[in-house]
């Protein structure tokens, strides 16, 4: 039995070849397996078939792929409590937790959103992203919580995926920061890439990447005695790449914290409060929330904004920071 998987491209820095694009999204299929694919006229690219594993995938491609059914591409649907806040026939807004993977990858094919979305909804998800990314329009970090938009279908996922090229898409975070960021508010707009020595790490690049613009703006500073100077920030992003906020934030010399792969490796306090210590000690993730989305349903063309309180792990070190000394 054949299946045929439909990616829409995105977040490409470069051009790049159709077989590499492939094997990079089909992680069960090797590259010689996907050129058989192609050469069997088996891919397509905006509706024409190729014949050539050289062809250039662009930004905004829709690429089409037939390939056997196998065990291996099957997503396990899984019972996992989901927070759904919204729903309707096109849309799902999820509010998810810290630790929670978004959709499956190496090491963890069976414990994600993604999973427990397939227990819920079956096969009645946009299938645009690939077979591991059933409904999913964008992604938060694993360790990043907050809300999270799915689609129903693929008219909903295009019209959603535009919005989010066009930056129309309303996203504000909350983080606490190390330090005070200077100036207090501003924009920072820089090149982001995949870093040299480590491509699961994105950096701030001079030269080449993909352009990224967080705004952001200094709510309360926290400036205690036994206590480190931290800060509260609001970010609102005008795009979205991968790690953005993590990567600006560490760029300004301001890392989120708890951020164990943008933040600083070992934290070395004269004296420290001891009851802030715990609370530090048991937040198990960088201390940022996606607070707010906004945008156009995709049918209805009606403005829609939704809210996510504060979750319990960074609620309570903001509380402590604001009691601290009453």
């Amino acid at each position: 039995m054949n299946k045929t998987i439909t990616f829409l491209v995105k977040d490409l820095e470069k051009n790049i070849r159709i077989d590499k694009f492939l094997t990079e999204k089909l992680k069960d299929l090797t590259r010689s397996q996907i050129k058989k694919v192609i050469t069997s006229k088996g891919v397509k690219i905006n509706k024409k078939i190729i014949s050539s594993a050289s062809e250039k995938v662009k930004e905004g491609n829709q690429i089409e792929i037939i390939i056997k059914l196998n065990k291996s591409i099957h997503i396990k649907p899984k019972k996992i409590k989901i927070d759904i806040v919204y729903e309707d026939k096109e849309i799902i807004i999820v509010d998810k937790p810290s630790g929670l993977t978004v959709h499956p990858g190496a090491g963890n094919k069976d414990n994600t959103l993604v999973n427990g979305l397939m227990y819920l909804y079956k096969q009645n998800l946009s299938n645009l992203n690939g077979p591991f990314r059933p409904g999913i329009v964008h992604r938060i970090d694993k360790e990043t919580s907050g809300l999270l938009l799915v689609a129903k279908n693929n008219f909903s996922h295009v019209k959603l995926s535009e919005q989010f090229n066009n930056h129309s898409i309303k996203r504000k975070y909350l983080a606490l920061v190390w330090g005070v960021i200077r100036p207090l508010e501003g924009k920072i707009s820089t090149l982001l890439t995949r870093n040299k020595r480590n491509r699961q790490l994105m950096s701030v690049s001079s030269v080449t990447g993909k352009k990224a613009i967080t705004n952001y703006k200094t709510l309360k500073v926290f400036n205690y005695k036994n206590i480190p100077k931290i800060s509260l920030i609001e970010c609102i992003l005008e795009t979205g790449r991968t790690h953005q906020i993590r990567v600006h934030m560490s760029y300004k010399g301001n890392p989120l914290i708890g951020d164990k792969k943008y933040g600083k490796k070992r934290l070395q306090f004269k004296k420290i409060d001891k009851n802030f210590n715990k609370i530090l000690v048991n937040l198990n993730r960088q201390a940022l929330h996606a607070m707010s989305l906004g945008f156009i349903h995709p049918t209805r063309k009606k403005l829609l904004n939704f809210e996510s309180k504060m979750p319990h792990d960074i609620k309570k070190m903001l509380d402590f920071l604001n009691n601290f000394g009453n």
